[in-house]
């Protein structure tokens, strides 16, 4: 084995050649123009094609295209309109509202009701029945773990709401978007994201007296199909490493960040990787996900359909287009933390390691069942997903060169976890779980229906298995 695959510096030529690479930015681009890459709409099968494309030409084995059935969601108009004083106004541009995901149809008039946070304390002992909700995208520093949209929505719900208003805390970002569905069809309730100015006001309108407001949303709810795209590099063992990113994203913006930049890392590892494939001691297959935004539909059919012993460990990127800062969360599986570190220490650049669990991505439905993996993204400044989830999210805020300092990294490491002197071990799943409990993840995700070791999901695939 050469030195420095031992090590984890690439060949200077290979690390060159990725500095001057253009080939993931290009397939950025032209996901950026399909639109719409919703899971189970026509942009996202368009987007998997051109993946699929691209992983060929940069040399990957044994690429392929595997079809899945979703629930799918289509937007139609949404309006808020709100009584105060004696003026009546109606919010219905996209700048000041969207529809979230998963939402259903309905009109509701009733009582506006801010609740703050709405963190699980904030419903405790509270009646909604009949009133329309709201509660920021904010989770405050302090809190200890961040409160999803979902499990706000269903706090909400739960507490007897008739519709759900979820409002920016960034100001300037536009309204939020974000999936509110449950596993194999709608949420309980309408709802929105509004911008934090619209949410401002409304928060005026609230504190002056009680406001009457209605809410009407039309959108569709049917089935739809997704795909993951994959292609393999290196020898032929049973035992791989996985490289990973989704290439679904909303309708609204063109899902630049999130994660059109991650499957654009997929592209460049994948390419610098096989420049080393005679290198690499273990397979290392990269795989982009479909359908992740609405549900991770994608890594847990992928986790349903195969033998997860053989996956050492998975990387998987997601929201990484913030800086060149990269971010591993590790979920405690220190082995891969190490292997960063080393990668950090041999290029002299700073890699940031956190241990603390992180269950919104497609990492998630391999490590709750103790499949070592750690998500990856880049440093922020901002609280939340800034432009990321509205109509800003746009290559424009992006930075080809923030692509390729993480990429570099990420090869660098993948390489590394591909060499049979580095251990991965897995874990008992109840390990996994009972971390989830003590960072108090458990509370937020047996409200959303999302708790992996309850009840068993009805997924939309399961006749078919």
């Amino acid at each position: 084995m050469s030195h420095y695959m031992s090590m984890t510096k690439l060949p200077d030529e290979v690390v060159g050649n990725a500095y001057r690479s253009t080939v993931g930015w290009e397939l950025l681009t032209e996901l950026e123009d399909l639109n719409d890459r919703m899971p189970g709409h026509e942009g996202e099968r368009l987007g998997a094609d051109r993946v699929s494309k691209t992983f060929e030409a940069i040399g990957l084995d044994n690429v392929s295209l595997d079809a899945f059935p979703i629930p799918a969601w289509w937007r139609g108009d949404a309006s808020l309109t709100v009584a105060h004083g004696d003026r009546e106004t109606t919010f219905d541009q996209s700048h000041e509202l969207v529809e979230l995901p998963g939402t259903p149809s309905g009109e509701v008039t009733g009582k506006l009701v801010d609740m703050g946070y709405g963190l699980p304390q904030d419903f405790e002992t509270v009646d909604l029945s009949g009133d329309i909700a709201m509660a920021s995208s904010l989770t405050p520093d302090d809190y200890g773990r961040w409160v999803h949209r979902s499990e706000k929505y269903r706090y909400a719900a739960e507490s007897g709401a008739a519709a759900f208003v979820f409002y920016n805390h960034v100001e300037g970002a536009l309204p939020p978007t974000g999936n509110v569905g449950a596993v194999n069809g709608p949420g309980p309730i309408p709802a929105i994201g509004t911008s934090k100015e619209i949410g401002a006001r409304l928060q005026r309108y609230c504190d002056d007296d009680a406001v009457e407001a209605t809410l009407s949303v039309m959108s569709e709810v049917g089935r739809g199909t997704s795909h993951n795209v994959e292609g393999t590099v290196g020898p032929d063992t049973d035992e791989e490493v996985l490289f990973t990113a989704h290439v679904d994203g909303h309708d609204v913006g063109t899902a630049a960040n999130d994660n059109g930049f991650g499957t654009a890392m997929v592209i460049e590892v994948g390419k610098m990787l096989v420049r080393v494939a005679d290198e690499l001691e273990t397979k290392v297959r990269l795989v982009v996900f479909g359908a992740e935004e609405t549900g991770l539909y994608g890594s847990y059919y992928w986790t349903h359909t195969h033998d997860l012993h053989n996956v050492k460990c998975i990387v998987n990127i997601d929201g990484a287009g913030y800086s060149r800062n990269l971010e591993i969360h590790s979920h405690g599986f220190e082995t891969i933390a190490d292997v960063f570190n080393t990668v950090s220490e041999e290029y002299g650049i700073p890699i940031t390691t956190e241990d603390q669990i992180q269950p919104n991505s497609d990492h998630w439905p391999f490590v709750q069942r103790g499949v070592a993996g750690v998500q990856g993204r880049s440093s922020s400044d901002e609280s939340g997903r800034g432009w990321g989830h509205t109509h800003g999210d746009t290559l424009d805020k992006l930075d080809v060169r923030d692509l390729r300092d993480l990429s570099i990294l990420c090869a660098a490491g993948i390489a590394r976890l591909a060499q049979r002197d580095v251990e991965v071990s897995h874990v008992d799943a109840e390990e996994i779980r009972q971390n989830c409990v003590e960072e108090g993840f458990d509370v937020g995700m047996k409200a959303t229906e999302s708790w992996p070791w309850g009840e068993a999901k009805d997924w939309p695939w399961e006749n078919e298995l």
